[in-house]
């Protein structure tokens, strides 16, 4: 696949906020001379492609390094790390000053107050989040509808996806493991125990999966200087204000100086009004600063962001709940199947008995007749007749005791007759 090309004019008209992506295209671009596919000592991170989308819904793919995506977004290294591909982190949401970090199964992005930078990848869930975020700032331009900050609305398309995607795993699953336990139930076979083997794998390992988004929801639910920390619109906007008042401040005193030098007063009156009005401008200042910081450390209405977490929570919460009752369903038919393989052992324990007891009395019978069939003399074998009848009354016997050895078994409740 072809790199995409900068051309000079496109430098020339990117505005301020996007010089960062143009120095990563340039280190992209421009690599330091050596050897290919080795690392340098000066640059342990590498270019990941990422696709940038914007407040207006345009997309593009760029190739970017960490250094220029920490410093763009005030992130440090170890929140990039969860973005990398080469490992695998659970499910987590981190509100920092400038940006939040995203890690939700396939998607993995960083969203700012104007921009959101996701993971380049060719899996489903990624191109359907680039798509319908496009989608949806479009329309919000053209409707202009500002129901939800751009940060929340980001989010918001992060974690319905996300669930959507695992709620449709667990259909899926619910909808090929039923018919398998049922035929189970029925026909235990080696065959089908494997298959619910496998079956049952890949149920714990999405059941954790699941878990993981719910309890990552809750606990931002329940922290409230977390869900403060991503207001990054209403940061920037203070930030911003903040910054105009600190450039009036410095602008009024310059005027105020440049007018005591020119105007015919008294020097200690001109010093004392000057004095005071920087004491005016400077408690301003601290007041505005203050208010800035407890804004930011968790003072504003966080009831927007609540409600948004609170719906995915209860969506994840069902999904999970559908993975418990398939749980619990697995474990019954698995409990059918003990029984029915205890009921099983039961009948051969039955069998056995009938058998130890059968060959019993035809042994005490063989003896009988071998004790008859020896090489000795007896007056039995005088009169023929004689063996006959000892021949029936040993059978007799053995049938007697054999039907004995019945009743005592029932008797003992080992099995009815």
């Amino acid at each position: 696949m072809a790199k995409p090309q900068v051309s000079l004019l496109s430098k020339v008209n990117q505005p301020a906020s996007s010089r960062f992506i143009s120095e990563g295209l340039e280190r992209t671009n421009n690599p330091r001379p050596g050897f290919p596919g080795l690392k340098k000592r000066g640059q342990p991170h590498g270019n990941r492609s990422w696709i940038r989308i914007d407040q207006n819904g345009d997309s593009s793919v760029l190739e970017l390094d960490k250094a220029t995506v920490m410093r763009r977004c005030s992130l440090p290294a170890r929140d990039l790390r969860l973005l990398d591909p080469l490992f695998i982190y659970p499910s987590t949401i981190l509100g920092r000053e400038k940006a939040i970090v995203v890690s939700l199964e396939s998607i993995r992005c960083i969203i700012t107050a104007d921009e959101v930078f996701l993971m380049n990848s060719l899996e489903g869930c990624v191109v359907q989040y680039k798509s319908e975020i496009c989608k949806r700032l479009q329309i919000s331009r053209e409707q202009q509808s500002d129901d939800l900050p751009f940060e929340f609305k980001a989010l918001e398309l992060a974690l319905e996806i996300t669930c959507m995607s695992l709620d449709a795993q667990v259909k899926e699953l619910d909808t090929e493991i039923y018919p398998v336990l049922d035929e189970l139930a029925s026909t235990i076979s080696t065959l089908n125990l494997e298959r619910v083997r496998r079956f049952k794998g890949y149920l714990l390992a999405l059941t954790q999966r699941v878990q993981k988004v719910c309890d990552e929801i809750e606990h931002l639910m329940d922290d409230d200087d977390d869900m403060a920390e991503m207001y990054l619109t209403e940061k920037k906007e203070r930030r911003d204000s903040y910054i105009g008042d600190i450039y009036d401040q410095s602008s009024i005193l310059g005027s105020i100086a440049t007018l005591s030098k020119s105007a015919p007063v008294s020097p200690v009156a001109s010093i004392s009004g000057t004095q005071k009005l920087q004491r005016e401008l400077s408690s301003m200042s601290s007041s505005k600063h203050g208010s800035l910081t407890d804004s930011a450390g968790g003072g504003e209405n966080i009831d927007q962001l609540e409600m948004l977490l609170e719906a995915y929570f209860v969506f994840s919460d069902n999904t999970l709940n559908k993975l418990l009752s398939l749980k619990e369903y697995i474990e019954d038919t698995e409990d059918l199947i003990n029984i029915k393989l205890g009921n099983i052992q039961n009948q051969l324990i039955k069998f056995e008995l009938l058998l130890t007891a059968a060959t019993f009395v035809t042994t005490i019978f063989a003896v009988i007749t071998g004790i008859f069939g020896m090489n000795f003399e007896t007056t039995v074998f005088d009169i023929p007749s004689r063996f006959n009848w000892v021949l029936i009354v040993s059978g007799i016997s053995c049938v007697m005791m054999y039907i004995c050895f019945l009743l005592y078994f029932r008797h003992k409740k080992i099995f009815p007759l």
